[in-house]
């Protein structure tokens, strides 16, 4: 192959990396801004609505590290190709779906295709250049995956308001036909050194016993989970803790649990368990609180996050030339804390108030408390391991925040509902409902968790229900916010206590 063609290839890879990048990205966040206006079409409760959500996260962070191993045997380009087509077809059936029932299937279906193509990417673009050719095709990568993760809410509210929800995933059609097309220029590449064994009992566990676990928790939202919600939390313990045995005695583990000996490698993923949990369950409640509470228009609510999402791009090449200088405990703990300022702040706003005094205020702290955690914990889990462990470790790291997201929207959920409930009673009981009402607010709680007042409730009745479930949502999600802070300060702890003062290269060999 020519110098020239060698080129042409390798810009090809980019390209297809960044494309395929965004699309997940894009989707993973502008779906999020919909759900307000999807809850209110499909006429779905608070839990079918979290499936939305986590459906398509419960198989991603499951099965994230197979999908790498899977590109690494069997060729990269190939599985990036076929998760890129799995994605697509999956998009089409969201954006045809007719019930809350199918688009949740074919959210679970995204995750699996999103698995296979996300770890490619950044593999693909690692086998594909050396040396400092490497590190600006990564840094082109990332500055594109900044641009779509913070244009991606605002792409789906404006969706969702002038178009309709369903073009969200429509969208990805084109953009995976251009992808698959462009994977057609460059060549395949794989490791040939890696022996044919995979993981499948390790992330069959793991996919079943977090998918247990977290239904149990959405089955406990309202406080009454039943036999079928206890089993399911049991059942997930059991087949989560089955993983770690697996793992232990695997020749071939997904998740090496070696890699925890190191106490900064244990440290640096507790901390992002915590502090990603508090980031990923948080902010999925927000979009109900802006459009059924707040009254945003939906691309109104997915702009409300940028000052959080463009502080974090400016500010992270700033935070990593500090974590070189002063090393990772400090960032740490200081993003942890100005983190935890940033979730008080959203809990103190009422109903009605300006963006800029209300919301704006709370995003640039959440913002200016990301850029310094980013990228000192990306460093600290390097730091931990030695090098020809980098790889494995970055994407335990990542399987473990995004685990952390799909867990705390459930466990979150929880403690909205329990506040919702605590409120809507006293008010409820204060209002002469009829019948039908009273069954509805008494009954099917579940519908009200999400914001919004369902469609059957009387006309009469609607504009007293409305009142209600406003304040009590507004409720709950403060008290979300209050246990999110709460998190991120244990995470700070936990930076303080076990995270190095200074940056310190691992060059033990395993």
């Amino acid at each position: 192959m020519t110098l020239v063609a060698k080129a042409s290839a390798k810009t090809w890879v980019l390209v297809a990396a960044i494309l395929g990048s965004a699309m997940t990205f894009i989707d993973g966040s502008a779906v999020n801004v919909a759900l307000p206006v999807i809850q209110r079409e499909l006429g779905a409760d608070a839990a079918q609505m979290q499936w939305v959500v986590e459906g398509y996260s419960l198989f991603l962070s499951a099965l994230i590290l197979l999908g790498g191993s899977l590109g690494d045997l069997y060729g990269r380009k190939r599985l990036f190709v076929i998760g890129i087509a799995v994605f697509a077809l999956a998009s089409l059936g969201c954006a045809v779906a007719p019930t809350i029932s199918v688009l949740n299937v074919a959210r679970c279906i995204q995750g699996i295709g999103a698995a296979c193509a996300m770890p490619e990417s950044l593999a693909l673009i690692s086998a594909t250049f050396t040396g400092d050719e490497r590190g600006r095709a990564i840094g082109t990568w990332s500055g594109f995956a900044s641009i779509t993760g913070a244009a991606g809410p605002v792409i789906g509210g404006w969706l969702a308001q002038h178009a309709s929800w369903r073009w969200v995933f429509l969208i990805n059609i084109p953009i995976a036909i251009g992808v698959i097309a462009i994977s057609n220029r460059y060549p395949e590449s794989r490791d040939e050194e890696m022996p044919p064994r995979l993981d499948v009992p390790g992330a069959a566990l793991a996919t079943l016993g977090l998918g247990a676990f977290t239904y149990g928790l959405i089955r406990a939202q309202g406080g009454r989970p039943g036999i079928e919600g206890i089993g399911a939390i049991v059942l997930g313990v059991v087949l989560l803790l089955a993983f770690v045995v697996v793992e232990r005695r695997s020749t071939a583990p997904m998740m090496p649990l070696d890699l925890f000996r190191s106490r900064t490698f244990a440290a640096a993923n507790l901390y992002t368990l915590f502090l990603y949990a508090a980031l990923g369950g948080s902010l999925y409640f927000l979009p109900y609180l802006l459009v059924d509470v707040q009254g945003y228009t939906p691309t109104a609510s997915g702009a409300s996050l940028l000052p959080f999402v463009l502080t974090m791009f400016f500010a992270s090449r700033w935070s990593g030339g500090l974590t070189h200088r002063i090393g990772a405990r400090i960032p740490l703990v200081a993003g942890a804390l100005l983190a935890a300022l940033g979730f008080l702040a959203f809990a103190l706003p009422g109903v009605g108030g300006s963006y800029w005094t209300t919301y704006f205020p709370a995003a640039m702290l959440l913002g200016i408390g990301g850029a310094l955690f980013v990228a000192p914990l990306t460093t600290t889990v390097f730091d931990a391991v030695p090098n020809e462990k980098s790889g494995v470790a970055s994407g335990v790291n990542n399987a473990v925040a995004r685990t952390a997201g799909l867990l705390a929207v459930a466990a979150l959920g929880i403690v909205l509902a329990g506040v919702f409930d605590t409120g809507f009673d006293r008010r409820i009981a204060r209002q002469h409902l009829s019948p039908e009402t009273a069954r509805i607010a008494h009954q099917d709680r579940s519908r009200l968790y999400a914001g919004t007042v369902p469609a059957d409730v009387p006309q009469r009745d609607r504009a007293q229900v409305d009142v209600a479930v406003r304040e009590g949502y507004l409720a709950g999600f403060r008290a979300v916010m209050v246990v999110s802070a709460g998190v991120c300060v244990l995470a700070a702890l936990i930076a303080l206590v076990a995270i190095p003062g200074q940056a310190r290269r691992t060059l033990r060999r395993s």
